[in-house]
């Protein structure tokens, strides 16, 4: 009996010293799969591993473990944008009520993770009711307590929640096992950031003409850049429009352009070896791993965080930065972050005050690049993406070399060779192996958009980023460490006659 009164004393007073110490822990989990929950998992002999393109190492196990790591629970802070500003959390998609339907799964894996509705939601031809059960394309593995690519984090007392390459880019087979590099054909990105409360601050993929169209009246001026005073737009007006331009994405894609054009595509496979160039233009062709460095980078500098674009606003957007931050922070789901222009400070005046990463443009860890505040081949934004402690690029290049190694798993369809056959000449009498043609049918080469016939949306989409652009691909050695020293080092990337050729029809 003592014994039993000394185990709960114990716990209670667990529990009580958690409680005081609770505003101040910053706990954080992700799903990663263990080994007998991959299909696909990590093998050095599974797929090819491709060397690192600027210099003459080969990829190590190491490196590709840590990129496995990297690609399942890394997000490199942004969920102070997707929980604290978007509200992604906050409107009718709660992390309680997610937590709720995965407890129903009873331990069952599900390709689309069903969640009840909070509160209602009217946007365009979408119309939810508080119970509804929201189809959010979320995958949940066998066994797992949160979805794959959302990661929890405890800190400042409250639960956030933000996301990792594997959201988009991992799968669950129809027993809940985990397919790396798989896109998520069905996760509903669009309506998902609709149902955030400050959805409005992903307001640069949809088609927006003017933010003055938007403003209502001169209650609430900031000052500009140049010192002049313009009025914001009315917070429910644009959440409306932005919602309303949200919900038009296909399940399954994504928006990953800044040109103020609603262009989603679908979401990719990251079973890259073999792949080059990663992109449309020059940027997804140089640097480490022949490009596909930059394309990941691309994906976390520029679309993991709006207000990281604030410096590219008013060259790019047309926006003056004082007004883009004042828009994004206006209606802010956490109150700390919540921009009030009664209170006379600029806008970026009072991020300098909240910032968690004030050294770089937005709020997650990104990195000045030795380029900034010009763009480059190897970031579209002049930043790039590392957390304190690893090495320039350590992450996204270890990323690049665990995708490398990914494999699509051996399709469970019956193999039918006759048709396979006739497939196969179908395919060669059409000519269709002169850009698909080697092991990883491709020719490794851009294909001007005049010829291949393809929507010229995106080929554009970094035309107004000329100005800011500076030609020469340089990186920090990767023996420098975050945060940066003074003066660090740096070094060109070394490119050869097919890549010049390559990045001038970029």
């Amino acid at each position: 009996m003592k014994k039993r009164r000394l185990v709960i004393s114990s716990i209670l007073l667990f529990a009580f010293a958690l409680f005081l110490l609770f505003p101040y822990l910053q706990l954080e989990y992700a799903y990663v799969p263990s080994k007998d929950k991959q299909v696909n998992g990590i093998s050095m002999e599974n797929g090819t591993i491709q060397p690192f393109s600027t210099t003459s190492d080969n990829v190590t196990s190491d490196q590709i473990a840590l990129g496995e790591e990297m690609f399942f629970k890394e997000s490199f802070g942004n969920e102070v944008f997707f929980t604290d500003i978007l509200g992604l959390f906050n409107g009718p998609l709660t992390i309680s009520n997610m937590g709720k339907a995965i407890l129903k799964l009873r331990g069952q894996g599900t390709s689309n993770l069903q969640v009840e509705a909070a509160e209602d939601f009217q946007a365009g031809n979408i119309s939810i009711k508080k119970g509804d059960l929201i189809d959010t394309g979320l995958d949940v593995a066998e066994g797992a307590v949160t979805p794959i690519g959302i990661k929890l984090t405890l800190d400042e007392g409250r639960v956030k929640a933000g996301i990792t390459c594997a959201l988009c880019h991992a799968t669950v087979d129809r027993n809940g096992q985990v397919i790396s590099g798989n896109p998520n054909s069905d996760l509903n990105v669009g309506l998902t950031l609709a149902l955030g409360t400050n959805s409005a601050s992903y307001l640069t993929h949809t088609e927006l003409e003017a933010i003055e169209k938007f403003v209502t009246d001169n209650a609430r001026m900031v000052e500009t850049t140049t010192g002049e005073r313009v009025p914001l737009p009315d917070q429910e007006k644009l959440e409306q429009f932005v919602d309303s331009e949200l919900v038009k994405w296909p399940p399954g894609s994504n928006d990953t352009t800044i040109d103020k054009r609603n262009n989603p595509v679908q979401s990719m496979d990251t079973y890259t070896a073999g792949d080059h160039p990663y992109g449309w233009s020059g940027q997804g062709g140089t640097g480490p791993f022949k490009g596909l460095s930059a394309a990941i980078n691309n994906a976390h500098a520029q679309n993991m965080d709006a207000l990281s674009q604030s410096e590219l606003s008013n060259a790019v957007l047309e926006i003056d930065k004082e007004l883009y931050l004042g828009v994004m922070l206006q209606n802010a789901a956490n109150p700390k972050y919540k921009y009030d222009p009664a209170k006379g400070k600029k806008p970026s005046e009072f991020l300098k005050t909240v910032d968690p990463t004030p050294d770089s443009p937005g709020v997650i860890e990104l990195v000045k690049s030795s380029t900034f505040p010009k763009i480059s081949y190897m970031t579209s934004t002049g930043l790039f993406t590392g957390s304190p402690g690893y090495g320039a690029w350590e992450q996204i290049n270890a990323m690049s070399a665990f995708m490398n190694q990914l494999s699509p798993p051996k399709t469970e369809l019956p193999e039918e060779k006759n048709t396979m056959k006739e497939g196969e000449r179908v395919f060669n009498r059409a000519g269709c192996s002169a850009s698909h043609g080697g092991e990883y049918y491709s020719n490794n080469r851009l294909i001007p958009v005049e010829e291949i016939g393809t929507n010229p949306s995106r080929a554009g989409s970094f035309a107004k980023f000329e100005l800011q652009f500076d030609p020469s691909p340089k990186l920090f050695t990767f023996d420098t460490t975050i945060p940066l020293p003074e003066n660090p080092q740096t070094f060109r990337i070394d490119m050869s006659s097919e890549q010049e050729e390559q990045l001038l029809m970029g």
